[in-house]
């Protein structure tokens, strides 16, 4: 049997679980991973400028493929502290991603030594699993485990500790014939399918809400299938967006009370049957549940048994992976077409597209300072179809969420439940690693990418190219919106007169010299003519110089964007779409 240091054997079944490349930054209590990494080779390394960056960079990369699973790397006290949000993030979106730091030695944890912490505990609430591994010789189990867990039932993330001393002893282990864990997930049964169906073909106006975990099962394929078998019209969460293309003919729109579309809140209010697979009824999307759920009957599929029944009672539930049920649905749906017994959907379905084709938000304003919709309009024109978008929270992301358009799975990497700021950046860069040749494309509020800046110089040292849509209104938007309803407008300004640049007129940060002080490139935008032309050449200067570039857009200081606290009271704030030159970049405008 081979000996090696427990250090030598965790990169031996990082390799053999498919891990290549981790994000992070080296410290003292985790140099002998580190020195393992390098003697044993085959993980490429992201030195990340903060440690939660890294934890980010690795959810974007988790999200990006099925089947990534992103690692971070911190040694001990702070840096596991400060992947908590990363741990948390993953955790609420059911992202498995892998958090490793180091540790003081073990017989000194409980001596308060230097940056010692009980990571474990302050971990464990927001991971699958937390451990501190006290014993060298279970090292190699420990990540063959945490490999397991991750991808077993609800994935999600779990936290390793190494302390120092552990990391460096020197243990038994044969690498050359381990071999991963299988995962268990499960499914439906054929019964319970049976009665699921039965309960749509019985409904007259039905929808299938199509949740992240679709995306994470790797089935948007099977739910598109399933959907045109039934003639059921679909409506996307915000994590589940891209399961159906923005353009298909059975994509109903988005709900919710602030990332959502008119026509989608409309027919949601219009159904009578809803069938939600891998969703968990979030706030944002459901608003007021008497509203949300009144006469309608719902059936719920998750993976998770404590999902069904959390936010609501739902009429009928079914624990299954998302796959593993829509496999079913798609076999026993294609009997029932033969037998003739499915219900003809052709009219409910042209109905939620003629709401689509008519209930639409305006985009088309020529205001100076910009106003935000129009950013998306020229965004929409501009990048294809094959486009990653990332984004995290604010008003730019929930109006980027009413206006762009978003056509396979994987190409809305957004985080959902957690929304923390600064996210975006990281996430992107982690998104680039995983697919380097993809058109990724990160929106952000100014003070979301304030948060963490500093990550940008990753994406120049790494040449991990991106466009970065950076919308510049000098506020905290939504704060301030929400602040509306305590009569306020308090501690949520950004401007100031920045002496170094009069040119921002007085709208503080001067992103462009920080970007390119970072070695990126950036330009910024003032008109909205000049919008998509700077659009265009972001894309020649990332194709050119291979590294993140920020596209600054000056808005108007004070915009509301379309919210409410119940589906059927949307505050609109601005002026509708009456016809399709008020909105040419609407789906309906672009069929």
């Amino acid at each position: 049997m081979a000996r090696m240091s427990a250090a030598d054997a965790a990169i031996h079944v990082l390799r053999k679980e498919g891990i290549d490349v981790a994000f992070g930054l080296p410290g003292a209590a985790i140099n002998p991973f580190y020195a393992a990494m390098r003697r044993v080779g085959g993980i490429d390394h992201v030195l990340a400028r903060h440690v939660e960056g890294a934890s980010h960079m690795a959810e974007g990369y988790t999200r990006t493929k099925a089947g990534n699973i992103g690692v971070c790397i911190g040694t001990s006290g702070p840096a596991g502290t400060d992947m908590i949000t990363g741990l948390y993030s993953a955790s609420a979106d059911s992202i498995p991603i892998l958090c490793i730091t180091g540790q003081a030695p073990s017989n000194k944890l409980h001596k308060e030594d230097f940056q010692a912490v009980d990571i474990q505990a302050i971990a464990g609430p927001v991971t699958k699993w937390a451990i501190t591994v006290l014993e060298a010789a279970q090292v190699p189990r420990a990540f063959q485990q945490a490999f397991q867990l991750m991808r077993s039932s609800r994935p999600g993330p779990v936290l390793i500790d190494l302390p120092i001393d552990v990391q460096m002893t020197e243990i038994e282990f044969d690498p050359d014939t381990y071999e991963p864990l299988p995962a268990y997930k499960p499914s439906a049964s054929r019964a319970q399918i049976e009665k699921a169906l039965a309960m749509l073909n019985a409904s007259e106006r039905p929808l299938l809400v199509a949740g992240g975990g679709i995306i994470n099962a790797d089935a948007a394929d099977l739910l598109q299938d399933f959907a045109e078998l039934t003639g059921v019209p679909v409506i996307p969460t915000l994590m589940g967006w891209g399961t159906v293309p923005d353009d298909h003919p059975l994509m109903a729109g988005m709900v919710g009370l602030q990332t959502s579309h008119r026509y989608g809140n409309a027919t949601m209010l219009e159904s009578d049957f809803v069938m939600g697979i891998g969703n968990r009824w979030a706030n944002r999307h459901t608003g007021t549940l008497e509203t949300y759920t009144e006469g309608r009957t719902f059936v719920h599929v998750d993976i998770e048994p404590t999902q069904i029944g959390r936010i609501f009672g739902p009429d009928y539930g079914i624990v299954s992976d998302a796959k593993a049920a829509l496999e079913l649905f798609i076999e026993v749906a294609r009997e029932w077409q033969s037998e003739g017994r499915l219900k003809d959907r052709s009219a409910w379905a042209e109905s939620c597209q003629e709401r689509k084709r008519t209930l639409l938000r305006k985009t088309h304003f020529d205001d100076v300072p910009v106003k935000p919709q129009r950013v998306y309009e020229e965004m929409n024109k501009v990048f294809g179809r094959d486009t990653r978008y990332v984004s995290t929270i604010g008003l730019s992301q929930i109006a980027g969420a009413q206006f762009l358009h978003v056509y396979k799975p994987r190409h809305w990497i957004n985080c959902g439940q957690a929304g923390p700021l600064g996210w975006t950046i990281p996430a992107a860069l982690g998104v680039c690693r995983a697919d380097p040749e993809a058109n990724v494309v990160a929106l952000s509020g100014d003070y979301d990418f304030q948060f963490m800046l500093e990550e940008l110089a990753v994406g120049a040292q790494f040449n991990l190219p991106y466009i970065h849509v950076l919308v510049n209104n000098a506020y905290l938007g939504l704060i301030r919106q929400a602040q509306r309803g305590f009569d306020m407008d308090y501690c949520v300004q950004l401007a100031f007169e920045n002496i170094n640049c009069k040119e921002i007129n007085g709208y503080g940060v001067d992103h462009v010299s920080v970007a390119e002080g970072l070695g990126c490139k950036a330009l910024r935008v003032t008109r909205p003519e000049d919008i998509a032309p700077a659009l265009r050449r972001a894309q020649e200067l990332k194709q050119e110089f291979r590294v993140p570039v920020v596209v600054e857009v000056i808005l108007e200081r004070v915009t509301n964007i379309s919210m409410g606290t119940d589906l059927g009271g949307i505050n609109e704030f601005e002026a509708l779409a009456e016809n399709l030159e008020d909105a040419p970049s609407s789906i309906a405008a672009l069929r």
